[in-house]
């Protein structure tokens, strides 16, 4: 059993390969256009069920890493997490990375904060919850966002805003936890 997760964890590290190059070849591109910057936006990683401020799973500290080493050349700013546990868990492996510090948001301001964003542009990963992170990626983008649901945590919302406008793509991680 070992031993086929393992070989799972293989097999996503090579399909994630073609994304990571073209997320690598996109944020070269970005840089060459000085009004356009991308947004990302994660819901926090695999949650442990025991508590009211839960830490990461093992599964969701591996996502995190895994999401940093998505993220290694999007030319990140600024990034910005809620005060819990798993947001900042879920964080802290790109800001090690990227050497910046975790900015905290307050997740029932979200409209004051997406304009905060828009007017810092600046590419950035925010990092919420399940309920907060689609709302924010609605705000940003201008565009309807379908709620996720309590076990979804694969998502990567790319707002990619140029002058007036705005364009919105889901990504997935490729990991899948069982």
């Amino acid at each position: 059993m070992y031993v086929m997760k393992k070989f799972r964890v293989l097999i996503m590290a090579f399909i994630s390969m073609p994304f990571l190059l073209v997320q690598a070849n996109e944020s070269k591109t970005q840089d060459t256009d000085s009004n356009s910057y991308s947004i990302y936006l994660v819901r926090h990683a695999e949650k442990q069920m025991d508590k009211d401020d839960p830490d990461l799973t093992q599964c969701g500290e591996f996502r995190a890493k895994q999401l940093a080493s998505i993220l290694e050349n999007a030319n990140i700013k600024n990034i910005y997490s809620t005060r819990y546990k798993r947001t900042m868990a879920t964080a802290s492996p790109l800001a090690a990375q990227q050497k910046l510090a975790i900015k905290n948001y307050a997740p029932n301001k979200l409209e004051q904060f997406a304009w905060q964003l828009i007017k810092e542009k600046q590419n950035a990963v925010i990092f919420g919850h399940s309920n907060t992170t689609p709302q924010l990626a609605e705000l940003l983008s201008q565009t309807k966002v379908e709620s996720i649901s309590e076990k979804q945590y694969r998502g990567i919302y790319q707002v990619v805003i140029s002058g007036e406008e705005r364009h919105l793509t889901l990504l997935m991680q490729p990991l899948i936890c069982k």
